[in-house]
């Protein structure tokens, strides 16, 4: 179906599940737009379910906290809304940059992305003593020095956001203090020299962070136009492709099996898999004519010089085993579903879905021996 609703662009898209709790299995789609409204959809019939139209500014991100059952907009301030779309409290004025991304973490609490800087509020559910909903505001981070573009939660524990200038932050979301700070991590080169650092810094588009996603082990961030793995336990990248594509990527997921995909303004999208690094062995290498035939005496220095790159190199590579060529412009982004494939939407107006091959043709002979099973062909075959 068509949602028709919105006279300017939408700039913000969630679903809005129901509680399994709730008797009334209603699942809704709530929109917004730089026409200032948020619209509410019944997603099974398309049916506008209600228009909210007081917004003093353009909400830029919607996010839904679940377990309390209500949805948050953001815009030059924060508001709380409950499932019926009546508003339960706001925030003041808080940027007149306005919140450019939300996202929920323990203890009632949000995090929203304000410029530089990163604030947390927590909402005050109604108790017995009052009835009232209220949003106050706990802490500000003001460790970033650009634009925050990207966060996401990590863990229950941790948040990683990243900047326009390429700096990757990961916090304790319990006492807001940094795990981990990396300004250069973009190039895992800790030999760089300052001629190199200042090249590297020339274009910011090409060490943006624009996107996150995780594991328990990494976060593999979309940055420039390529794409790095960042170990939580190392405190380090351990795997990078530095021209993934040849735009910047705007989206990057984590498939099973070590599977990685991203998609860029170039209008690719690829797949892939994240390798261990075959380790040198441990005899050191020779120097010289006849040491390589196996004479004469090893440097001792030239083998120390061996294992310190070692162990200053990436131990894992991103290798490249599928790219999907079928869009001619800027994709955009894309969805996962692991039963049904993926699907990706891009500037050129289409919308596709791609299916694993292997799999497709697995579920193919699997259907055909059952049917044949049922004829009774499958036995007179045999």
């Amino acid at each position: 179906m068509e949602l028709n609703g919105h006279t300017q662009k939408i700039t913000a898209a969630i679903a809005f599940p129901s509680l399994e709790s709730c008797e009334e299995k209603n699942q809704l789609i709530l929109t917004a737009s730089a026409d200032r409204t948020v619209i509410v959809w019944d997603c099974d019939t398309g049916r506008q379910v209600q228009r909210i139209s007081c917004f003093q500014s353009t909400v830029k991100c919607l996010t839904v906290l679940q377990r309390l059952d209500v949805w948050l907009s953001g815009g030059n301030d924060l508001c709380v809304w409950n499932r019926k779309s009546h508003l339960l409290c706001k925030t003041s004025h808080v940027s007149d940059t306005g919140i450019s991304a939300l996202v929920e973490v323990p203890s009632n609490c949000v995090v929203a992305a304000v410029g530089t800087e990163l604030i947390i509020f927590r909402l005050v559910t109604p108790t017995e003593g009052s009835l009232e909903w209220d949003i106050i505001e706990v802490k500000r981070l003001l460790d970033h020095q650009d634009n925050v573009l990207s966060l996401v939660n990590v863990n229950d524990f941790s948040l990683v956001t990243g900047s326009h200038v390429g700096e990757l932050i990961i916090w304790d979301v319990l006492d807001w203090t940094m795990q981990a700070y990396e300004r250069n991590f973009w190039d895992p080169s800790s030999q760089l020299d300052t001629q190199q650092e200042i090249k590297l810094c020339q274009k910011l588009s090409d060490i943006s962070i624009h996107h996150f996603t995780c594991d328990k082990e990494n976060v593999f961030a979309a940055v420039g136009r390529g794409l790095y793995v960042y170990n939580l336990q190392l405190k380090r990248v351990i795997a990078c492709q530095k021209t993934a594509h040849d735009s910047s990527v705007l989206h990057v997921a984590k498939l099973p099996n070590r599977q990685l995909i991203s998609c860029s303004e170039d209008g690719s999208v690829r797949i892939w898999e994240l390798r261990e690094k075959q380790q040198l062995t441990a005899e050191p290498v020779p120097t010289g004519f006849f040491n390589m035939w196996g004479f004469g005496r090893v440097n001792k220095q030239t083998s120390q010089t061996v294992k310190k790159q070692q162990e200053n190199a990436t131990s894992c590579s991103l290798e490249l085993i599928g790219d999907l060529i079928g869009h001619s412009s800027s994709v955009e982004m894309f969805l996962y579903f692991e039963d049904h494939g993926l699907v990706t939407c891009s500037a050129d107006h289409l919308i596709i879905l791609w299916k694993n091959g292997e799999r497709e043709s697995g579920l193919r002979s699997l259907k055909l021996f059952q049917k044949l099973e049922e004829n009774g062909d499958l036995y007179l075959a045999v």
